[in-house]
């Protein structure tokens, strides 16, 4: 995770301005990325499924060789639609994420789930404020397409380094008191509900703020790498310093790290600022984490890779749908994405705050 973090974190905050560079306006490249966040939440539900009934192990491999197959198909293409076609397998190869924290869940001896899930998160986010930074190194010193090209060289190690992991037996069914299935799992579904609106309230920030900064604030690509490799380093701190909190109150720590970053984007008017919005930009990383940890001790161990599954469908919803709104406030008004975005959060920060006293979690 490590590895791939520092291959991804290169080419990642890059995505929109390459997409940008190949022709596309702010409209398409929201749609682009919407139907890319489209792909990684179709891919969700079957992988956790999958991973419940066939193991965890062959699912996470196939997603390390799809994602070393989808980056080097993005380095070689030559023009917008070859290189779609890398960047839709590479959103299919997000399907890793419930085998890998199921993974994780089960090999976690005596630490907690949030603890687990959010320090190997971690590693990745540790990559990631070094890949920004070389990135943006590359990019200056040659082209962004070179960017993809040294990314697939650490692909393919951190694709080898996976090939080793030890395998995990699928769970046997039991029956237990309780709902007959998942979907009716009340409580799952409640829950489920919360979560998607907070993941669309803390993405919409996201999707053009490269190109909010480079066309309307002047930053060079350098300096974007930078932001990006500073966004990883929040997310770091924010993981392993606040994973071992309760699952709901670090969820709304998050959420008010995106309020920070939305306000200080739209505020800010130096690099300085900037940078410090994007350390606060951790607090979507710790909300994904957390969301696995809010739904786990709510749902039986032989439906932990399904459920984990439909969380990150829920999750990357928002990925289908901030991107194209942001798309058109953008072309609308570059800067309107932010208070629109603030707004957006107060009020999901609202209503989960209010969900989370009233059930009165405590994960």
């Amino acid at each position: 995770m490590l590895i791939w973090g520092i291959g991804e974190g290169m080419f990642f905050i890059f995505q929109p301005l390459y997409i940008q560079e190949l022709g596309a306006d702010p409209i398409l490249i929201g749609m682009i990325l919407g139907v890319n966040g489209l792909m990684m939440t179709l891919s969700q539900i079957p992988s956790g499924y999958l991973a419940d009934k066939l193991g965890r192990r062959p699912l996470m491999w196939f997603s390390w060789v799809a994602g070393l197959a989808a980056v080097w198909i993005m380095a070689l293409a030559s023009s917008l639609g070859v290189f779609l076609i890398g960047l839709m397998l590479y959103g299919l190869t997000s399907s890793v994420v419930a085998p890998l924290n199921t993974y994780v869940q089960a090999a976690r001896g005596d630490w907690s789930v949030g603890r687990a899930v959010s320090f190997v998160s971690a590693a990745h986010h540790v990559g990631g404020i070094f890949g920004p930074i070389i990135g943006g190194i590359v990019a200056e010193n040659y082209h962004l397409r070179a960017v993809y090209f040294a990314a697939g060289v650490l692909f393919a190690i951190s694709t080898l380094i996976v090939l080793f992991i030890r395998k995990q037996s699928a769970e046997s069914l039991v029956k237990v008191e309780g709902d007959a299935h998942l979907m009716q799992n009340q409580r799952f579904m409640s829950m489920l509900g919360v979560i998607a609106l907070v993941m669309v309230a803390v993405t919409l920030p996201q999707p053009l703020t490269a190109n909010f900064l480079q066309n309307q604030r002047g930053l060079s690509l350098a300096h974007i790498g930078q932001l990006g490799a500073l966004g990883a380093l929040g997310s770091v701190l924010m993981m392993l310093g606040l994973g071992h909190l309760p699952a709901s109150q670090a969820m709304l720590i998050g959420q008010g790290g995106l309020v920070l970053f939305a306000g200080l984007i739209w505020g800010g008017g130096s690099f300085l600022w900037y940078g410090l919005g994007y350390l606060f930009l951790g607090g979507y990383r710790l909300c994904r984490a957390m969301a696995v940890t809010l739904v786990q001790p709510l749902v039986r161990e032989y439906e932990v890779g399904l459920a984990f599954g439909i969380v990150e469908s829920a999750a990357l919803l928002a990925f289908v749908i901030a991107p194209i709104l942001a798309g058109f406030l953008y072309d609308w008004q570059p800067a309107s994405v932010y208070p629109v975005s603030l707004l957006v959060l107060a009020l999901a920060f609202l209503l989960s705050h209010r969900y989370f006293k009233r059930t009165q979690q405590r994960l």
